[in-house]
């Protein structure tokens, strides 16, 4: 939020709690970018008058399955934020303020959370989370019409296209290309310079996670201060994320696996849920140790659909495998890791070439394709995942949500039901990724080999995750 404005600083020196204001503005700047700082001269209803900062902007509303964005303002007083803000509505000349139990003639809003401010459990930010529930329940604009059996419901249908500009209000069509990557050390900061270097992002936050054991990189990314590049330790700066990409361990000393994983799972507790809350339209995808696991439980805890979470899980392994098999073997058909990632991994190969606009499908497992992809996994061996590497398959994934590309990875996803699993467990599988996350593959008969090695994965997994305290 810009507050360097002579206009705006002179007027903040004059509030009470200067410091305190500050900070709150930041907050509420994370969490609503969309609402922009001015100032103002404001009559109160005795007629006395007072230079105030005001903040204004639109808010989101979901209403009969359509977004729509009401223009509002709050006036700040300046013993803000101990007293809460005073709330209006800002009609356009196309709209008319619709009087109801939140809002009256002149536009004034009035919530339980305005009637019951009580600083610091009350904020700007829970206050418009609350608007914006009420306005879902009942919209307090609508259209003029002057059809009196218009549906006083129907609402403005450009609305849902309003954006502040500082000259007015503008129409936007574009989403915001945010990613935020959650963990440092050398996997998040490879993920961070990957995605800057692959993917076209109006915003990346980088979030280091104390409780991480990969935690480390932010301080030299604050001092050599990279464009587009925000360094945070508030997870609130990723809210409106369209991929979040978390890379955050937290190894223990404990002796078991089961006990070592626990371990990370705890510190997702504290991590996914509010992720969620405040990116419920990203695309979540893990890359924690050990990803299969870490991907099941994420989904778990964040309440996302399935298509929406996702695992980095075995899409190197994939690329390499399709590099091997075209650039070495001549081969030139998409092929895909499969399975969890450990020994149990299998490749698969699709019926398509690669230059093919037509939909990838798995071939069926064969003796004719066997030796070929024994072949390639034998070239590929000793290659390992190291963190660049890892960096570098995070990117592609993520760039393939941005682009909304429709390019199929190996990503690991619900495996539930596919080629008769029964189990909820994670497992790489060959999927479409796109802006609104995943689409599987049809499954297919594969090989008696291939085909025991997924089974076992899918035992080992049912057991640790039974074991685990989500």
């Amino acid at each position: 939020m810009d507050l360097r404005s002579d206009k705006i600083q002179r007027i903040l020196s004059k509030y009470k709690f200067h410091d305190v204001a500050i900070e709150e503005l930041q907050k509420i700047d994370r969490i609503y970018p969309g609402m922009k700082p001015t100032t103002g001269t404001y009559t109160f209803t005795d007629s006395t008058q007072k230079d105030l900062l005001k903040l204004i902007g639109n808010l989101p509303v979901q209403y009969e399955g359509r977004s729509y964005n009401f223009p509002i303002q709050l006036w700040l007083m300046d013993s803000f934020p101990f007293t809460p803000p005073i709330c209006l509505l800002r009609p356009t000349s196309n709209m008319v303020i619709r009087e109801g139990k939140h809002v009256d003639a002149r536009g004034r809003i009035y919530l339980p959370g305005l009637h019951n401010w009580d600083y610091p459990k009350s904020s700007v930010v829970g206050l418009l989370t609350e608007m914006i529930a009420k306005f879902e329940e009942d919209p307090p604009l609508s259209a003029k019409t002057t059809s009196e059996n218009k549906d006083p419901h129907d609402l403005l249908a450009f609305v849902s296209n309003l954006q502040i500009n500082d000259g007015g209000i503008r129409h936007h069509d574009q989403p915001v290309n945010k990613v935020s990557v959650i963990g440092g050390g050398d996997l998040g900061m490879a993920s961070v310079m990957s995605i800057l270097s692959k993917c076209k992002v109006d915003k990346l936050v980088f979030i280091d996670v104390a409780e991480s054991s990969t935690k480390g990189g932010s301080t030299d990314l604050e001092i050599f201060s990279l464009p587009k590049v925000e360094v945070s330790r508030d997870f609130s700066a990723s809210a409106g994320s369209r991929v979040v990409v978390v890379t955050a361990n937290a190894w223990s000393s404990e002796q078991s696996y089961v006990s070592v994983v626990q371990t990370n799972v705890d510190l997702y507790r504290g991590i996914i849920p509010n992720l969620a809350r405040l990116s419920p339209n990203a695309v979540m995808l893990i890359a924690s140790q050990p990803v299969d696991i870490m991907t099941h439980v994420a989904w778990r805890q964040s309440g996302l659909p399935p298509t929406r979470v996702i695992g980095a899980g075995c899409n190197l392994d994939s690329e390499r495998l399709s590099h091997v098999l075209d650039i070495n073997l001549n081969t030139h058909k998409p092929a895909w890791v499969i399975g969890e990632l450990s020994d149990n991994k299998v490749a698969v190969m699709s019926n398509t070439g690669l230059s093919s606009s037509v939909k990838p499908e798995i071939a069926s497992g064969s003796g004719s394709t066997k030796p070929l992809l024994d072949r390639a996994f034998e070239i590929m061996k000793n290659r390992g995942q190291r963190s660049w590497s890892v960096g570098l398959s995070v990117a592609d994934i993520t760039n393939s949500v941005l682009t909304d590309k429709k390019k199929t990875h190996s990503v690991s996803t619900l495996a539930q039901g596919w080629g008769g699993i029964g189990a909820e467990v994670f497992l790489s599988l060959p999927c479409i990724m796109g802006s609104n996350g995943s689409t599987r593959l049809a499954g297919v008969s594969l090989g008696q080999e291939e085909d025991s090695k997924l089974r076992d994965s899918v035992t080992s997994l049912s057991n640790l995750m039974s074991q685990l305290r989500i």
